[in-house]
């Protein structure tokens, strides 16, 4: 069991089998495309709404406390893998997202935010401010902070400083956006 666990790919290609068992078996096969749409948003949703958390909640805040000798792992390692799937969980929950919406037949009135569909038009537009944030201002920054391009000190500081209030600015962002992304579906849409 051991090395079954120890492979990510593994557990997420047996946990994708059981998800498509369940959905050709009991939720109406690929002829769904609005749920099975929206399972796939949601899924790349957590991982980048997940990311953001751990960004903010762990590695920003633990960083000061991490020696000198022992920052190139998570600078060199951690933070570049953990910003890959950061920036493709936001375009994929985006685009996901988007899709959902042309399948729910109300993208261009949720985006214009009309009666009906405010509130989940309102928490796309968060989620378009906040994709906008990780792909054109964290990640550019991330990529000086850490040292991916080249920089000099100063460079790298302002650019971590940067990316570090962006990445809050989403955190902040991210508690009204998932608030009308689940309401509208609760049927709190207004």
């Amino acid at each position: 069991m051991a090395k079954f666990f120890g492979n990510l790919w593994a557990v997420v290609g047996v946990g994708t089998i059981l998800a498509l068992g369940l959905l050709f078996g009991h939720m109406g096969g690929l002829g769904n495309a609005k749920g099975w749409m929206t399972f796939l948003h949601v899924l790349v949703g957590i991982m980048w709404i997940g990311h953001l958390y751990y960004f903010n909640f762990t590695q920003i805040p633990t960083m000061p406390k991490i020696p000198a000798e022992l920052k190139p792992a998570v600078s060199k390692y951690i933070a570049p893998e953990a910003l890959f799937w950061f920036r493709w969980g936001a375009a994929f929950t985006v685009l996901t997202g988007l899709l959902v919406a042309w399948l729910s037949n109300y993208l261009v009135e949720a985006l214009t935010l009309q009666d009906g569909v405010r509130s989940i038009g309102i928490g796309m537009w968060l989620a378009l401010i906040m994709a906008f944030n990780v792909w054109f201002i964290i990640w550019p920054n991330q990529k000086k902070a850490l040292g991916i391009v080249e920089a000099d000190a100063d460079t790298k500081a302002k650019a971590a400083t940067t990316a570090m209030m962006f990445s809050r600015t989403n955190t902040l962002l991210s508690i009204p956006m998932l608030l009308c992304m689940v309401m509208h579906n609760l049927g709190g849409a207004f």
